[in-house]
């Protein structure tokens, strides 16, 4: 019992991880890497936006690593609303794609750090105790580009043209390149057809695309070049 008592107190002086992913491969990944750890514990998981709000008012974890690419939902508007509704939370974003199109992004969301999965199981414990202890963490390659950007005030020259769209309008792209119509886009954001369709419009202009078949090319072959990735 003596025993058992003190092991449930060495656990509450854990730091607590909560870790936001759709794939359960990744979350088991991560939890094992995280519980690797003598003073981490994951808390709890979740794969989409509303699982995650909820385990954060239960669990009440330490920090999260939040996956950037949900099912039901953008990771980017996840921690927009973490940051809104627990600002005292940090937050870790993981992705797939490349740092240079959301590491920013992230960080304007209220990300305190970004790492992408390829570099995840060699650098995620360092990111995290860096967030935890208040600081930044991009990858050295990122870090430069931010510092160059925020001397010269000038953009990285070959930045891709995908890199104008809003942070909305990039998230309807992304599902326009998987494939998704119009009204499957408009049912799984929440918002109106009407909305949609002005997100396009304004997708096509900014990439100068001639008609919707040109959009719909374009956004295939970016998803296709980001899952290569």
């Amino acid at each position: 019992m003596a025993r058992k008592k003190q092991s449930d107190q060495t656990l509450e002086n854990k730091i607590r991880i909560l870790i936001v992913d759709d794939h359960p491969i990744v979350r088991q990944g991560l939890a094992e890497l995280v519980n690797h750890e003598e003073d981490f514990t994951v808390c709890g998981q979740a794969e989409d936006y509303h699982e995650a709000l909820r385990a954060i008012g239960q669990l009440n974890p330490n920090i999260a690593v939040v996956d950037i690419s949900l099912k039901e939902s953008s990771g980017l508007e996840l921690i927009k609303d973490i940051h809104s509704q627990h600002p005292d939370l940090p937050v870790l974003a993981l992705s797939m794609h490349d740092e240079t199109l959301y590491a920013e992004r992230a960080l304007r969301a209220g990300a305190m750090g970004y790492i992408m999965k390829q570099e995840a199981t060699e650098n995620v414990i360092a990111a995290i105790r860096r967030v935890l202890d208040g600081e930044i963490y991009v990858s050295e390659r990122m870090a430069s580009r931010m510092v160059r950007k925020l001397v010269t005030g000038q953009t990285v020259t070959n930045a891709s043209p995908v890199d104008s769209l809003s942070d909305r309008e990039l998230e309807v792209f992304r599902l326009i390149g998987k494939g998704h119509g119009t009204r499957q886009i408009s049912k799984r954001l929440c918002l109106s057809v009407k909305t949609i369709e002005t997100y396009r419009a304004h997708i096509k202009d900014k990439l100068n695309l001639a008609d919707a078949a040109e959009l719909l090319q374009y956004a295939i072959q970016w998803v296709s070049s980001c899952d290569g990735q």
